[in-house]
């Protein structure tokens, strides 16, 4: 079989900086106008130019082992990189109307005068819709860069349906567990759990990967998670995970109105406040409009973000109102003073170390798969990290509903046993936004 060659578009290497070895032992193309286009992202702050910076150093660091022109320089998976010019009259194999000298013109008049070249077939790879229109038009071949991505149809739910006989349930409540199943569960799934030969005899458990067996859920406390109870089955998993102080990370996915902010609010503030596992609730989100922005916002620091984590202190509102009398007594801005309760945006995380901290990630969809390992390997001792958010709602323009860093830990994540997740279905915000969230 011939090899392919693969000629990446700059948002491919912008997307993701060592996209150049996800293609095995294929040829990897990058025609000078990216490289080009990198130099324009490289003073950026964001993840782009430090995507652009490190694409970069790689390049230099593979000049220096061999000449990245003509034969090229192989790669350490077995692969092959080029990096390619335009010829003489390049411009001339395109229709008139993609003749003028842009970047996306020049990469595809190069992508048909490589597919001359090689013998295997020539793939562009580009995120860019219109450039993979543009590209079939010429008669290229185009896709998308899908390495990262994760469909949601196919998406982890974090529980599962189990049968069982009504003999082996009625051992399960007496011993408190489960062992002899033949089946194999990821770490801390939630089942649900139902007797085959009596449809009315049920229970709910997770499994534990230390004991190697299926426990009961544990009974939280006797006036709910800080005066919130579960509403639904789905929520009962959520606060199990939420609580458990081996689980040290927690994804939440859901539609807005599943409870997935609330939920995980009122787990930590139990977990800091009540059963002091950590010394403070650290609460942030990513700083993303939705729709136009407002532009620069008059006052201090403080005074700009207030719009950003407005939401978080609206479930904080709602938690201190609906707790008992002596909640209601101690607002939330008495624990922000005591340096209990912490409310921050996640723009200055790089760097910091955060030990023994319970620390919530709101919509965290909007992240990429790189900022969410930055907050994750920001995690010390005895912290718990818990990410929620709903990929169907995504503001940043860099990442979509199957690449955003929340979809991409909840698959990478399935198999350790230091993380839990569970995907919550239904509404329980109001009928209105439940018929909203399903409807529209």
């Amino acid at each position: 079989m011939s090899q392919k060659s693969y000629l990446l578009d700059t948002n491919v290497l912008l997307h993701d900086a060592n996209s150049i070895l996800s293609f095995q032992d294929n040829e990897v193309i990058l025609p000078l106008p990216v490289i080009e286009e990198l130099d324009r992202f490289k003073k950026d702050g964001n993840e782009n130019g430090r995507n652009a910076r490190q694409v970069s150093r790689e390049l230099d660091r593979l000049r220096q082992i061999g000449v990245l022109t003509n034969g090229g320089v192989a790669l350490e998976n077995g692969g092959l990189l080029r990096v390619v010019v335009t010829s003489n009259g390049c411009l001339d194999q395109l229709p008139h109307e993609l003749r003028s000298p842009t970047a996306d013109h020049q990469i595809l008049a190069l992508a048909i005068q490589e597919q001359h070249r090689c013998d295997g077939p020539v793939i562009l790879v580009t995120k860019d819709i219109n450039l993979r229109i543009k590209a079939h038009a010429v008669g290229l071949q185009a896709e998308d860069y899908e390495t990262d991505k994760i469909s949601l149809d196919d998406l982890y739910s974090g529980t599962a349906q189990l049968d069982l006989t009504s003999e082996q349930i009625d051992r399960f409540f007496q011993k408190q567990q489960l062992g002899t199943i033949e089946q194999t569960f990821p770490p801390h799934i939630c089942l649900n759990i139902r007797a085959l030969d009596n449809l009315q005899q049920k229970a709910v458990g997770r499994f534990d990967p230390k004991q190697q067996a299926i426990l009961p859920l544990r009974g939280g406390p006797q006036d709910g998670y800080w005066g919130i109870a579960a509403r639904n089955l789905e929520q009962k998993f959520a606060l199990e995970l939420l609580s458990h102080p081996d689980i040290h990370l927690v994804t939440l996915v859901g539609r807005a109105g599943t409870g997935k902010t609330l939920l995980a609010l009122a787990a930590g503030l139990q977990s800091v406040t009540e059963s002091s596992l950590y010394s403070k609730l650290l609460v942030s989100r990513p700083v993303f409009p939705m729709g136009r922005d407002l532009g620069f916002l008059p006052g201090d620091v403080e005074e700009k973000l207030a719009p950003w984590m407005q939401p978080i202190n609206d479930n904080l509102d709602l938690l201190f109102s609906d707790g008992g009398m002596r909640r209601k007594q101690q607002r939330h801005e008495e624990l922000k003073e005591m340096g209990i309760i912490s409310v921050e945006p996640l723009t200055y995380i790089r760097g910091r170390s955060i030990p023994r901290q319970y620390l919530i990630v709101d919509e965290a969809q909007n992240l990429t798969p790189h900022e969410v390992k930055t907050i994750i390997t920001r995690a010390g001792e005895g912290s718990k990290i818990v990410l929620t958010g709903d990929p169907e709602q995504i503001d940043n323009p860099y990442v979509d509903a199957s690449s955003n860093g929340l979809t991409y830990v909840v698959e990478r994540f399935r198999e350790s046993p230091l993380a839990g997740h569970i995907l919550l279905n239904r509404g329980e915000r109001s009928p209105l936004a439940a018929a909203a969230s399903e409807l529209l």
